[in-house]
């Protein structure tokens, strides 16, 4: 759903304090019931009314129409005023601006700040698009999809606060975390473009090798982001003009080194890396970071992840988060369809202009020295090398050698071969064609002067009489 925070200037102190007693009642309710709510509010049966009535026609409550009992449930809508309601009173967020980006499980807002500074208003839904799995899934979610679904978006927005403002305190390239409330959390406005959005590069295999470090810097903190790709990647190319600053987003994700998947997630991320810059600016490095050679015992510069356990955000929350997303199918496979459709015709407009341009194809750049270099860390040991095709490449290869070797044996055959079975085979359908018009079962006759079977014989003969 979209934001509209116009509304919220005209909801009077009552109406905030009914919609609070709806979102108490929703931790062990779906569906609170009315009583409940006028318990937990405070108010009269009437006052209470009229508030659920005022919410309820901007759309920030619900009335379940075939519930057993008379009563209500939060909305996403009724979240996001709470949230903003707690915003105003901290002075973190005093007006809302437009909304900049959308996504399957979160939206994000250009908001301003006490001194109209700009700031980016980030809401997690998850849940949106996960009502199709909702059959196979409703153990999992106990018949509390809604309550649920909201209770796994406010996880989110812990975790990813959490980690923020780790990751900001010791120097890594992220947004300055501000605020968080129930789903939202508030950063810096940062002006830069996502990496998906850069078609050209002047050096590629500098910025590749700034995000390979990026990638091994978190993991010897002990981090590892989970969904390190083109679409959590800002470029910054006006705070240092002429050079490519990287800047980190989006971790709810991330995990430690010590998690039981960390592998798994730590090469995914490389990959996610080395196929874009392969596909998008034409780069292949023979060079990336390995988890074996980089996560060893006793190499840890720092534990970042039992900070953020011991700042509030324990295992607990962590291991929920993970189930959720496990369940649903969320990470870096779930990116918008639309986006990767849209940056697919992209690459083929491009690549349609570049053969329209240059006859040749381009060459593959390859620059090997660049993890070498003396801005970054040289990180030799824990790299390794991809020259030796996979197992699948080869039984790809070797299938399309024996499909290819087939086909030309089959071009090699004789004349007299082929006669010979253009011969069976006519025979073998001149006899089913006999059986069929002499048998003892009656045939009806058509009106046409030319018997049954006639020209199909002549074609027979003719077949048969022709030389090869």
């Amino acid at each position: 759903m979209k934001l509209d925070a116009s509304d919220i200037r005209y909801l009077s102190s009552d109406t905030f304090r009914v919609l609070t007693a709806v979102e108490m009642g929703s931790k062990n309710h779906e569906i609170v019931p009315t009583a409940l709510i006028a318990n937990l509010a405070g108010l009269r049966s009437g006052g209470v009314n009229k508030c659920i009535s005022d919410l309820a026609r901007r759309g920030l409550v619900k009335r379940e129409a075939n519930a057993k009992y008379d009563g209500y449930r939060l909305t996403y809508g009724g979240y996001d005023f709470l949230a903003l309601k707690t915003f105003s009173k901290r002075d973190t967020v005093c007006s809302v601006g437009n909304q900049i980006g959308v996504g399957k499980e979160a939206d994000v807002y250009v908001v301003a700040g006490n001194e109209d500074t700009q700031r980016v208003l980030k809401i997690h839904r998850l849940g949106r698009i996960s009502f199709r799995a909702i059959k196979s899934k409703r153990d999992y979610l106990q018949n509390r999809r809604n309550a649920s679904w909201m209770y796994m978006s406010r996880l989110a927005a812990q975790k990813e606060f959490a980690f923020m403002k780790v990751l900001y305190e010791h120097g890594f390239p992220v947004p300055e975390p501000i605020d968080q409330s129930r789903h939202c959390l508030v950063m810096t406005l940062i002006d830069a473009f996502p990496l998906r959005q850069i078609h050209d590069l002047k050096e590629p295999g500098k910025l590749y090798s700034e995000l390979m470090d990026l990638i091994v810097k978190l993991a010897r903190v002990g981090l590892i982001h989970g969904d390190f790709n083109e679409f959590n990647i800002l470029i910054d190319t006006l705070s240092s003009p002429g050079k490519e600053i990287p800047i980190l987003i989006d971790f709810p994700q991330m995990v430690s080194t010590e998690h039981e998947n960390a592998e798994y997630y730590f090469n995914r991320d490389v990959q996610c890396i080395r196929s874009f810059f392969l596909k998008r600016f034409r780069y292949q490095s023979t060079l990336y970071p390995k988890f074996k050679t980089i996560v060893r015992e006793g190499t840890r510069e720092m534990n970042l992840d039992v900070e953020v356990e011991a700042s509030g955000f324990g295992k607990g929350e962590s291991r929920k988060l993970e189930e959720y997303m496990e369940v649903f199918g969320i990470g870096c496979d779930q990116h918008d369809e639309d986006e990767v459709e849209e940056e697919e015709e992209e690459e083929e407009e491009e690549d349609s202009d570049r053969s329209d341009n240059d006859q040749e194809e381009p060459e593959i750049q390859s620059d090997h020295k660049e993890i070498e270099s003396e801005s970054t860390p040289k990180i030799d040991d824990d790299l390794d090398s991809d020259q030796n095709s996979s197992p699948a490449t080869q039984i790809k290869t070797t299938k399309s050698k024996n499909k290819s070797k087939n086909y030309h044996q089959k071009l090699e055959l004789d004349q007299d071969e082929i006669k010979n079975i253009v011969i069976k085979k006519m025979n073998k359908i001149k006899n089913s064609n006999h059986l069929k018009h002499h048998s003892k079962k009656s045939v009806k006759i058509s009106n046409h002067s030319t018997p049954i079977g006639s020209k199909f014989k002549n074609d027979i003969k003719s077949l048969c009489s022709t030389e090869f």
